[in-house]
């Protein structure tokens, strides 16, 4: 009797699922200091005060945003998603991701200084990766550049306010 083949084998590896991902991005130029955008971004509890694209964020922990740092956040039309800080930058930039079955995102938040005294641009990007991130990422494609654009905007409006 001949083998039958493995229902793996021509199944993609963990890794070549998790290299498979789609990433969408918002950047927008802001007058006001590097360190305040920075200080209005990093402090996520208040994004639901300039930001329409998130209903609620609960910190997981205290004191200032680091490595580790948690919270669950909300999102009109989304699910509850809890992410974690995996690298920042002081004055800079964040990372963080959340898990799901076969997914994982990664958000991004950068500031970066420009050759204009007094401009910063603000750059929110989202990466979907995983076995089904690829696919999320498509289905939610336009919604996801949507509140990219209304993050960096609530931002802009708050930090020249």
């Amino acid at each position: 009797m001949p083998a039958l083949p493995s229902p793996t084998a021509s199944s993609p590896t963990e890794a070549e699922s998790y290299s498979r991902h789609v990433r969408f991005e918002a950047t927008i130029e802001i007058s006001a200091p590097a360190q305040r955008v920075f200080d209005v971004y990093s402090d996520v509890e208040r994004w639901p005060e300039w930001t329409e694209s998130v209903t609620s964020v609960q910190r997981l922990d205290d004191g200032p945003l680091r490595i580790g740092s948690r919270a669950r956040i909300k999102q009109p039309r989304l699910p509850t998603a809890e992410w974690e800080v995996t690298d920042i930058e002081p004055g800079l930039s964040f990372t963080w991701t959340a898990r799901g079955p076969g997914i994982i995102s990664t958000g991004s938040h950068v500031v970066a200084r420009t050759d204009r005294e007094g401009q910063v641009t603000a750059t929110a990007s989202l990466q979907q990766a995983g076995a089904f991130g690829w696919l999320l990422g498509l289905l939610t494609k336009r919604l996801t550049d949507r509140y990219l654009r209304i993050e960096v905007r609530g931002l802009k409006a708050r930090c020249e306010a």
